[in-house]
This record gives structure tokens, C-alpha cells and sequence, in this order.
């Protein structure tokens, strides 16, 4: 069987009804034969029908033992760090998400975790920086937003061998194009905001753990600290899942075809996006994903955060706004919006430029949203590039 077929078929038919859509429990309790004595159900925190369907099927989606859904994105990484303790140590990708970086460095580092961040594209770096304390490695592969690309078959050798959990928030791929657990990893994290909902139109986030023991401590951490995903949410993210293999195949081939006009642009200093020979991440992303994403960033060659504001401003179709993965395509200027939170140096260290743009390019015409983007660099006085 297709991953395709059985993505679809994983969504299972009501057994009271017959329903060919999965049912919204929309219910806080459940009444119960006997004390203690129920059909599975006793609390809508602790489990629900609807949300339930939707952590079996992300966890067949990745290949795990174990799904469980949460409230947000952040909610989702939240937990998976509170499976660490005062004293231990966290390697992360240099490059990382704004939001999970405020988390790391403002919440957890004053309850005594400390977090090295490194350049994982070389997972030398990660080796150098383990200590008796390292507890976890936190990849984001590709990265957001410069599209960096680790090598998780290489980082999980080394995370084995240093008794560590391994975790990659696989939000960019998508199960679609990457498995990590199967290359690997202990832990995949989603903001299933994103490709898994793909209508722009939820908040959402998902853990699946590789093995049963690590599924059974982030469930109880989701129970004990109740930021569980609605019934509703749940029963939109599994609507999503079902058309995400028509959607993310459509992403990446909109995403190449704009990645190929702006690396050919005369305004363009630098493009990522690891579609491209030209990416240093490129064989890499060959060999562990079966496509290369519907996100491109690329940096202006008047690499100021006035430019890029001025650009950000002057398009149609891509409109200004922070998330990803929809079906209408976003545009988002990262040092001022999602990566504010990070400190202007380490921004730039990390390779986001005052100057750099990031696209979510949705399911539009390709040649309506490259006319749009022509518009743009018009708007900033930049000279017409050859048409794709």
C-alpha cells in the first residue's frame, strides 16, 4: 500500500455510525458504568475520541509509537522539555525557530538548563559541544528560516552514543517528504499550524515520541499540564492531513520554480533553499527527504532591514503575515517579526540578514505569484529579471 493510500485510510470510519469523516467529540466528560469502570474516556483533558484519532494517525504518519497532540507548536516543545531536569544541558541548531529560542533561553535556562547553540550542518560541532550533562539535541531540519539542512542519520549515531535524546521538529518538511524517526531521531515535534492543518485556520501542535516508554512520560506531562488540543482543532489538523500529499507536492513545485527565478534575479544576493544544486545542504536533503518544501528565503542585495521592509510591504498575493504552509502564500520579514526575540547578533550570526525575506509559497499559479514578487523588487527600484 501507498503512503498516500494509507495516509487516507488511516482516518477511520465511525464504528456507531458509519460517518466517512472522523466525528467531533465536542464533550468536557464522559459518564462512566461504575467508578473507574468507562470506555476508555473519562476526562476530555486527559483523552478525547476526536483527539485521539488524530495522535494515532500522526503517529503512523512518522513512523512512532506514540502521538500526542497539544495546544500549540510551542505547547508541543514545552513538553517534550520538561522531560529534562535541573542540571542538564540542551545542543540546539543555531538557527532556530524565534519562539522555541524565547522558550530555551527565557523560561527554561532560570530553572537550571543550559542550551549550547551550534552549527549543526557539521555534526562534528554537535560532538565537540557535549558534556556529562547533555541530555538533549535539538534539530530543526530545514531550519527556519535559512533553510539549513542536518544530516539526522549522522546526528543520531552520535546522540546514541552519548545516551542523549534526539528530537527534530520536522514542522518544514512534513511527513510527506521526511521521517526522521526512521533515520534515527527519538523524538519529531510539529507546529501542525502549519503543512498538517494547511488551511491557515487552526493552532496546533504534535509530539510523536519513537518508542512506547517515551510516549507514555510526554502523555502524562500533556495530562498533568493540560494544554491539549480541542476536539475541533483535532478534527480540522485530521481534515488537513487528508489532502497533505496534493498540497505539499504542489508547495514544492511552486517553491522550485520561484527558488530558480530568484537565484537567476539581479536583485538577489543569496537564495536558500535546498531544491537548489547551489545549497550547501543539497545532497543531504537528497538523501533523507523526497522533496525540498514549499519555504524559500532569499536575502536583497541592498541587504538593509529598510529595503526589506519596503519589499515586504509591496506585494499582492504573498501577504504580509507570520506562519507558514497554507494554501495562500505569506511573506514575512524574519529580524522584525518571527525572530525578533533573538539578539540582533546572533541573529546575523545565524544568517538572518537585515535583508533576508522568507516565503511560504502557497497553491496559487506560479506565474501570478513570480509576477507578484517582479512587482515588489519594481517597488524597491530593482531591474526587471527574465521571466520563468
Amino acid at each position: 500500500m501507498s503512503q498516500i493510500t494509507e495516509t487516507i485510510h488511516s482516518l477511520p470510519v465511525d464504528p456507531q455510525t458509519g460517518a466517512i469523516a472522523v466525528p467531533i467529540y465536542q464533550t468536557s466528560t464522559f459518564v462512566q458504568e461504575a467508578p473507574g469502570i468507562h470506555k476508555g474516556f473519562d476526562y476530555a483533558r486527559t483523552n478525547n475520541p476526536t483527539r485521539k484519532v488524530l495522535e494515532d494517525v500522526i503517529a503512523k504518519l512518522e513512523g512512532g509509537q506514540q502521538g500526542i497532540a497539544f495546544s500549540s507548536g510551542l505547547a508541543a516543545i514545552d513538553a517534550v522539555l520538561k522531560l529534562l531536569k535541573a542540571g542538564d544541558e540542551i545542543i540546539a541548531v543555531d538557527d532556530i525557530y524565534g519562539g522555541a529560542f524565547r522558550l530555551f533561553t527565557h523560561v527554561y535556562e532560570k530553572f537550571g538548563i543550559r542550551v549550547k547553540y551550534v552549527d549543526t550542518t557539521d555534526p562534528a560541532n554537535i560532538e565537540k559541544a557535549l558534556s556529562p550533562n547533555t541530555a538533549l539535541i535539538w534539530i530543526e531540519t530545514p531550519t527556519n528560516p535559512t533553510l539549513k539542512i542536518t544530516d539526522i542519520e549522522e546526528v543520531a549515531i552520535i546522540a546514541r552514543a552519548y545516551d542523549c535524546l534526539l528530537c527534530i521538529d520536522n514542522t518544514f518538511a512534513s511527513p510527506v517528504l521526511q521521517r526522521p524517526l526512521a533515520l534515527g531521531a527519538d523524538i519529531v515535534v510539529h507546529s501542525a499550524t502549519k503543512y498538517l492543518g494547511g488551511h491557515s485556520d487552526l493552532i496546533a501542535g504534535l509530539v510523536v515520541a519513537r518508542n512506547q516508554e517515551l510516549g507514555e512520560r510526554i502523555k502524562f506531562i500533556q495530562n498533568a499540564s493540560g494544554a491539549v488540543l480541542s476536539p475541533f482543532d483535532s478534527w480540522l489538523v485530521l481534515r488537513g492531513i487528508e489532502t497533505l500529499h496534493l498540497r505539499v507536492k504542489q508547495h514544492c513545485e511552486n517553491a522550485r520554480r520561484i527558488a530558480e527565478w530568484l537565484e537567476a534575479h539581479p536583485a538577489v544576493e543569496k537564495v536558500h533553499y535546498p531544491g537548489l544544486p547551489s545549497h550547501p545542504g543539497h545532497q543531504v536533503a537528497r538523501r533523507q527527504c523526497s522533496g525540498f518544501g514549499g519555504v524559500v528565503s532569499f536575502v536583497l542585495k541592498d541587504n538593509s532591514a529598510t529595503a526589506a521592509t519596503r519589499f515586504a510591504s509591496s506585494t499582492s498575493y504573498f501577504k504580509l503575515a507570520e506562519s507558514l504552509g497554507g494554501v495562500k502564500s505569506l511573506l514575512c520579514h524574519p529580524a522584525s517579526m518571527t525572530h525578533k526575540s533573538i539578539p540582533a547578533e546572533k541573529r546575523r550570526q545565524s544568517g538572518v540578514e537585515d535583508g533576508l525575506i522568507r516565503l511560504s509559497v502557497g497553491l496559487e499559479d506560479v506565474r501570478d505569484l513570480i509576477q507578484d514578487l517582479e512587482s515588489a523588487f519594481a517597488a524597491v527600484g530593482s531591474k526587471v529579471a527574465t521571466p520563468v
